[in-house]
């Protein structure tokens, strides 16, 4: 069972407004990542399932988050069917992301009260999640359809919660533009789970620039 309701789940997304996300195989990386990410004041986490054996890694991940880390939210992406959703809802993962809206993943975690998000790119599919009982919509990929997309559909839909992906840069400049839109949370991946020349994470820059990006998120939404 989650550790985390759906509820605490959104109000974290709305109260920190940046989902870090990255996927490797290799557990002690991802340790290390998540404790960057934690000291840097992120507060959830998704692991996108990229990857063989990504279950496994998942589930040491999730432990260590749960016994180290009080208020990580850890939830998992790029989850494409119902089944691969219900594994790791057994996992204890606190909410799942899919790239495309799927019905079958909203049955399921509808059914264990976690919190699901659906890849989206138009008004019918955002208004068929929410129908389906979506919290937070995700735009991806954001930078196909940028901050003005959101705009367009926070004009009919006030109430629509529009978490972008893909595209995002943990600039201020570009952080201003989608949250002015109208964005209630953004993930952010490889544009700040940066790694260096060499291949290896740079650590330094991940744990700056996620207390940066937090910051200016927090004044953009005051």
């Amino acid at each position: 069972m989650a550790k985390y309701s759906r509820i605490e789940v959104i109000n974290t997304m709305r109260e920190t407004g940046l989902v870090p996300l990255f996927y490797d195989d290799d557990i002690d990386n991802c340790i290390k990542l998540i404790d960057t990410l934690y000291e840097g004041g992120a507060r959830l986490l998704e692991f996108t399932a990229r990857g063989g054996f990504a279950e496994e890694v998942f589930a040491q991940l999730n432990k260590y988050a749960l016994s180290k880390l009080p208020g990580m939210i850890l939830g998992v992406g790029s989850v494409t069917d119902g089944s691969a959703a219900s594994r790791f809802m057994a996992l204890e993962a606190n909410f799942v992301v899919t790239p495309v809206l799927r019905e079958d993943v909203a049955v399921n975690c509808n059914r264990r009260k976690v919190l699901w998000s659906p890849g989206c790119g138009s008004l019918s599919e955002i208004a068929k999640a929410e129908e389906l009982g979506c919290e937070i919509v995700k735009l991806f990929p954001g930078d196909v359809y940028g901050p003005d997309f959101i705009k367009g559909i926070k004009g009919p839909q006030p109430w629509t919660s529009i978490m972008p992906t893909g595209g995002v840069s943990p600039t201020k400049e570009n952080l201003e533009k989608w949250f002015e839109a109208g964005a209630t949370c953004v993930g952010i991946g490889s544009k700040l789970i940066k790694k260096d020349s060499a291949g290896s994470y740079d650590f330094e820059y991940i744990l700056k620039t996620t207390k940066y990006a937090i910051e200016v998120i927090k004044t953009l939404k005051a």
